[in-house]
């Protein structure tokens, strides 16, 4: 099928969410911290579709899940601006802080994958606690010389997984449940959530937390699940789920959850947390079925049809947190804000995405790549 070149009328034309009314301000001067990754690159789309008069600064070390590529469509916008750099470079960060004058900074630079954190954790402690104490000093030292303007805000994107897990029949996780992460990956999203409310709390800086569940979309990296499914579907390999397939993940498409970012920033009160959730509770097998019928539906000339056949179970990961879900109430009720995709409709327009952009993700399947592949899925149950 003919790579489609993603521009911002495409992206908003397929992509679109339901926007709240967001209260009138002005410009804003943002810098965005991985801002080349899955979730982050679509909050960049998103906010300059939006706000094509505000200043957006992205910084991104560009690890294996950092991709140039998926901001080509903003690359030129007068008001963007990419810096390839760490978050733990601190006179890197003070320097962007101050020459930008940035007064607003969206944290979403993250180790993410829990299947790495398991096989070397070291990398996910010095990005995600590390690294987050280095950007919340920076914008102290920066909001103080400022004179502390609490229109200001520190955005930190985190995850349910600091959660820990739910049973079958467990209430959803709310803003006031305990954190019990299972993982290393959690854990270290964990400090730096306690980093980010004990900004608020001893220094009055204006950090928001926001938590959010399962993503997916465009740009997200094909080692996660749904990508997977997508890609080794079209390349006749094995689908490989873990354990019985019946872990539950609350799924939630990635541009309503730019939406939910854009109302968090807008109105949320300096020192809150929300939870951000899709309301799509489903077993991993189940999605992986739902997928298997899209693409015997939507990809033409498959290798295996019906991709049902590929599906093979693998031996589950270390600590594999069986339940999660989001309790996205207080959102809802104090900013206004609600998913406007389904777990169906948000999943057709994700399989087209990948149909049409498989220039955005053939680079990715490097043999670095493929090795990790097969460490993590090599044993069978």
């Amino acid at each position: 099928m003919p790579a489609t070149v993603l521009t911002p009328n495409l992206l908003t034309q397929t992509m679109t969410s339901s926007q709240p009314t967001i209260p009138s301000r002005g410009p804003r001067r943002l810098l965005v911290t991985g801002g080349a990754g899955f979730i982050a690159s679509n909050f960049v789309h998103h906010w300059i579709e939006r706000y094509p008069g505000d200043r957006v600064v992205v910084l991104d070390a560009l690890t294996y899940a950092g991709n140039r590529s998926s901001l080509a469509a903003v690359e030129h916008h007068p008001n963007f601006r990419f810096v390839h750099g760490n978050i733990c470079d601190r006179p890197l960060v003070d320097s962007l802080l101050e020459e930008e004058m940035i007064d607003t900074v969206a944290h979403f630079a993250a180790e993410s994958h829990v299947d790495r954190s398991i096989l070397g954790p070291a990398a996910f402690v010095q990005t995600n606690v590390v690294g987050t104490f280095t950007l919340l000093e920076a914008f102290r030292q920066q909001w103080e010389k400022r004179g502390k303007p609490m229109s200001d805000r520190f955005l930190h994107v985190s995850t349910d997984e600091v959660y820990g897990s739910l049973g079958p029949d467990d209430p959803a996780f709310t803003e006031t449940t305990p954190y019990a992460p299972n993982s290393p990956y959690s854990a270290s999203k964990a400090g730096s959530d306690h980093l980010a409310r004990a900004y608020f709390h001893t220094y009055h800086m204006p950090t928001v937390i926001t938590n959010c569940s399962n993503n997916y979309g465009p740009f997200h990296f094909p080692e996660k699940l749904i990508p997977l499914m997508c890609i080794n579907i079209l390349l006749g390999k094995p689908l490989p789920v873990y354990g019985d397939g019946q872990n539950v993940r609350d799924w939630l498409f990635v541009r309503d959850h730019c939406s939910a970012l854009e109302v968090v920033l807008h109105k949320a009160p300096p020192g809150e947390t929300y939870n951000i959730g899709g309301n799509n509770e489903v077993k991993n097998i189940d999605l992986v079925h739902q997928l298997c019928d899209l693409m015997d539906e939507l990809a033409p000339d498959l290798p295996v049809r019906p991709s049902r056949q590929l599906i093979t179970f693998v031996k589950d990961r270390p600590g594999h947190d069986r339940r999660y879900a989001i309790n996205a109430t207080k959102i809802r009720t104090e900013l206004g804000w609600t998913p406007s995709e389904t777990l169906e409709t948000g999943l057709r327009k994700t399989v087209e995405w990948y149909l049409t952009h498989r220039h955005w993700w053939q680079p990715l399947l490097s043999s670095e790549y493929q090795a990790y592949y097969q460490q993590v899925y090599a044993t069978t149950p």
